[in-house]
């Protein structure tokens, strides 16, 4: 049984105040594109399909295209659970109608957990399809203390029907304990949401959403795909890619990740703003259509920094300066003003207290000048 395991593919989703649509649209041809190639017998997309509960009539139309495309040109079943960003009232709608062209919507949970058979040689693979669950959620029909995330997901796997002589596959949207997080993922205080891996051991491959960096978890049985693009620049070095599974008999499973390169990249950029400006090229790929995080080390502001920066490297989506000033860290709350010292040597002592750096000629003598136009002024 082959199946491809995608999650968070957050739909919708603007990154620094970018639209990801286009990159989106990109993304989800490549990912078209292995489906052909691979000829899975499921393709299984684990939560956060769209970015927000109510998602913009594009995000849910770029969705619909995709489906579309994979139900009519492949025979494969797609499978698709709620995550914590998506509204599984609105995910589910018409998914009856759907289900008679192979595409099966976890419902909102009511107490019991959808399931989809299949079969291959070895006889029969049995997916479950678990939507994002909370305490709260489970509560409403099971007795008994349900506090934490973990006591939740072992009451719902407990109360399923579970044969364990056949082959058992669970689509879940829950952050593992142990698991590597990044910016661009929600995060609870004191890691409250967290699942404990052992509630999950039972299954013969668990294909997880919610963190956006793939990875497995404890054994290959048990893993995350990631996102197939980066949303943060904290996955700027991650290589993002389509997670293939192969079940053979009960016990042997194989993975595979297929490179997913996108159409613009997420990179982070360090130096001098006359070095970035001169520069086309940067460590031997053209940056000036990526998505950029630059740090500027030049010890004075520039001026109009990000619009001047703009005109080379277009998609400027973060700004920030690593000079003497920031990584001092000092925090000003005023100068110590002593009447026997001028307004130039308070100004010295504030400018030295911020910038960790005494005012150079050039500046004394422009603060003087200005000192004495404004004194001047007052007469």
């Amino acid at each position: 049984m082959r199946f491809i395991h995608l999650s968070d593919l957050h739909l919708g989703k603007r990154v620094n105040e970018f639209s990801m649509l286009e990159d989106q649209e990109y993304i989800l041809d490549r990912i078209f594109d292995i489906i052909c190639a691979e000829k899975p017998d499921a393709v299984l997309i684990c939560g956060d399909v769209y970015d927000k509960s109510v998602p913009s009539a594009e995000a849910v139309q770029l969705f619909d295209r995709f489906l579309t495309r994979l139900s009519s040109s492949t025979d494969c079943k797609i499978l698709i659970i709620s995550g914590n960003h998506d509204s599984a009232e609105r995910l589910s709608f018409g998914a009856s109608l759907m289900e008679r062209e192979g595409v099966y919507i976890s419902p909102v949970y009511n107490g019991e957990i959808k399931s989809v058979t299949l079969e291959d040689r070895w006889g029969e693979v049995c997916f479950y399809l678990m939507p994002f669950l909370k305490p709260s959620h489970v509560r409403r029909y099971f007795d008994g203390e349900i506090e934490s995330y973990t006591e939740a997901v072992r009451t719902v796997v407990d109360s399923m029907e579970i044969k364990d002589d056949r082959r058992n596959v669970l689509l879940a949207h829950q952050l593992v304990t142990g698991a590597k997080r990044c910016e661009s993922e929600d995060i609870s205080v004191g890691g409250l949401d967290n699942v404990d891996i052992e509630a999950l051991e039972r299954f013969d491959y668990v294909a997880l959403g919610h963190l956006h960096s793939a990875q497995r978890c404890g054994s290959d049985k048990i893993r995350y795909c990631g996102t197939p693009l980066k949303y943060s620049f904290s996955e700027a070095k991650d290589e993002k890619s389509v997670t293939v599974a192969d079940l053979y008999e009960k016990g042997r499973l194989e993975i595979r990740e297929i490179p997913l390169v996108p159409m613009r990249d997420m990179v982070e950029i360090k130096g001098s703003y006359e070095e970035l400006m001169e520069r086309s090229f940067y460590g031997g790929s053209s940056y000036q259509t990526d998505y950029t995080h630059i740090t500027l080390t030049d010890e004075e502001d520039i001026v109009d920094a990000i619009g001047r920066i703009r005109t080379v490297y277009k998609n400027l989506m973060r700004l920030d300066y690593d000079n003497t000033r920031t990584r001092a860290k000092r925090v000003i709350e005023s100068a110590e003003r002593q009447e026997e010292k001028s307004p130039l040597e308070l100004f010295e002592e504030l400018y030295m207290l911020q910038n960790n750096q005494p005012l150079s000629q050039e500046q004394r003598e422009l603060v003087l000048s200005l000192i004495e136009e404004i004194w001047e002024g007052e007469e």
